[in-house]
């Protein structure tokens, strides 16, 4: 995996020159920054922000536009007239606007839901609403995965004596990660704690059992994503992963067989932070395969160095100059500007994709005929879809694509199971007929995509994606 330099810490992801833009969103946040600065109201123009944003089916960055309208009253009042602890506010709230508006503008779907600069500054904005609303809490993956579907794992029976085992195995590995001090440590230090980790990985390893949905195999892949980005030792988030990680042991051994859904999240999206982010290389190949058994794709990248990214950045404003300069460059669909020759390309590879995800649903109704390796197939096609509509800034057809992908992947490993371990798998297989509204409602979205239409999700995509949420979550159809 290759990581961005620290220098740039405001910046998580390279920009995406032939991404859409939410124009409206992008003015009303300057108007935004300019009330902001001369110490005006800018709920109203936050408000027309985040609704584009919702429209747009950028959804991620709807929340957090939403925390930025819940907090303006108190950024917004004089130090003379703010109550006790709102001088905190202003600069927090004004760090927070000015990243959010530049990473609006890179136009990148991904950085927008993984980014830790931006999550930093919506939890900040959050603990500031909770000391006046308490109870409101947020996590990463309330970010992240905002919308997706996240299917259950499992904790597959094992004997008693084994799980003791290992739990007395990961609890004497787990103290020296904790206590860790990665960039201040000595050379012994650091061995002693790269030493604790890899015995927590041979825990995983061993705790991991045949279902696709076991949560091991996941803590797995997410372990091994956490120590390529130099993460392990060094991130809180790590170490609570870690810490949780031996709460669930615990769960296993008093016979549980289900991670807490919570923690399965908050897995998953640490999982894919980077991948995200940054692309994945060879060598991330079994991370990603996890990933895309959770619903989720990522780009794969060429390695390069920090001088490349610099002329890619470069060249991507200069693309986006063009762009802005030249109108003809564009095409409106609704509150979503794309890039003309964009727009064209993926117009032709969603009709092969969607083309190919009907055929793949109609045949799915004739159980005689099931084929695991078709239901692959049909996911991945899903997954091109969504992965093309997430570059062009299509929020709506990515969460439906994706979500698609999932319960295609959860067909498939339902149909490979063998006896014994359909035994203690939880892995169900959706409806053929929830599959096939999905992509005719994918299909009817796209026909408005190609017509000029905004990207609104209409009452179709949400009643597709509703279906296909209900039938991962549950398990079944």
């Amino acid at each position: 995996m290759t990581l961005r330099s620290a220098a740039s810490v405001s910046i998580d992801a390279l920009p995406n020159p032939r991404g859409g833009a939410v124009r409206p969103a992008e003015l009303a946040l300057a108007e935004a920054s300019l009330a902001f600065e001369q110490r005006e109201e800018s709920g109203a123009a936050l408000l027309r922000a985040a609704q584009a944003l919702r429209t747009a089916g950028w959804l991620s960055a709807q929340r957090f536009a939403d925390a930025l309208v819940r907090l303006s009253p108190l950024a917004s009042e004089e130090p003379a007239e703010a109550p006790a602890g709102a001088q905190r506010v202003r600069p927090l709230f004004g760090a927070a606007l000015r990243d959010f508006r530049a990473a609006l503008e890179r136009h990148n779907l991904r950085e927008l839901s993984c980014s830790p600069t931006l999550f930093n500054h919506y939890h900040a904005l959050c603990s500031q609403l909770a000391e006046h609303a308490p109870g409101t809490t947020v996590a990463f993956e309330d970010l992240a995965l905002c919308a997706r579907p996240v299917p259950p794992a499992s904790l597959h029976a094992q004997s008693a004596a084994q799980l003791a085992h290992l739990r007395a195995r990961y609890e004497r590995a787990l103290l020296p990660v904790l206590r860790s001090q990665v960039d201040t440590g000595s050379a012994v230090a650091l061995a002693v704690t790269n030493a604790a980790l890899d015995e927590l990985d041979a825990v995983f390893v061993e705790l991991a059992g045949p279902d696709p949905y076991d949560f091991w195999r996941l803590a797995r892949a997410c372990a091994k994503a956490l120590r390529a980005g130099g993460h392990a030792a060094r991130d809180t988030d790590a170490r609570r992963f870690y810490a949780r990680c031996n709460l669930a042991l615990a769960d296993h051994a008093r016979g549980i067989e289900r991670a807490p859904r919570s923690l399965v999240r908050a897995t998953l999206a640490l999982l894919w932070r980077d991948y995200a982010l940054f692309g994945a290389a060879a060598e991330d190949a079994e991370q990603v395969e996890v990933l895309r058994d959770y619903g989720l794709s990522v780009d794969w990248h060429i390695a390069g160095t920090q001088a490349s990214e610099m002329l890619w950045e470069a060249g991507a404003l200069e693309a986006q100059s063009r762009g802005a300069l030249h109108g003809s460059l564009s095409r409106d669909l609704g509150v979503l500007s794309v890039n003309a020759n964009a727009y064209e390309d993926f117009l032709q590879t969603a009709d092969a994709s969607i083309q190919a995800l009907s055929a793949h649903a109609r045949a799915a109704d004739q159980p005689e005929k099931a084929d695991p390796s078709e239901a692959l197939q049909a996911g991945d096609a899903a997954y091109r879809l969504g992965s093309a509509a997430c570059a062009l800034g299509l929020g709506h057809v990515t969460l439906l694509a994706d979500a698609l992908g999932l319960a295609w992947r959860r067909r498939a490993h339902a149909g490979v199971a063998t006896p014994a371990v359909r035994a203690h798998v939880i892995v169900g297989a959706p409806a053929a007929d929830t599959l096939e509204q999905a992509a005719e409602a994918l299909r009817a979205t796209l026909h408005k995509v190609a017509a000029g239409v905004g990207p609104a999700g209409g009452s179709l995509t949400q009643a597709a994606l509703t279906a296909l949420t209900r039938a991962i979550e549950q398990g079944g159809a």
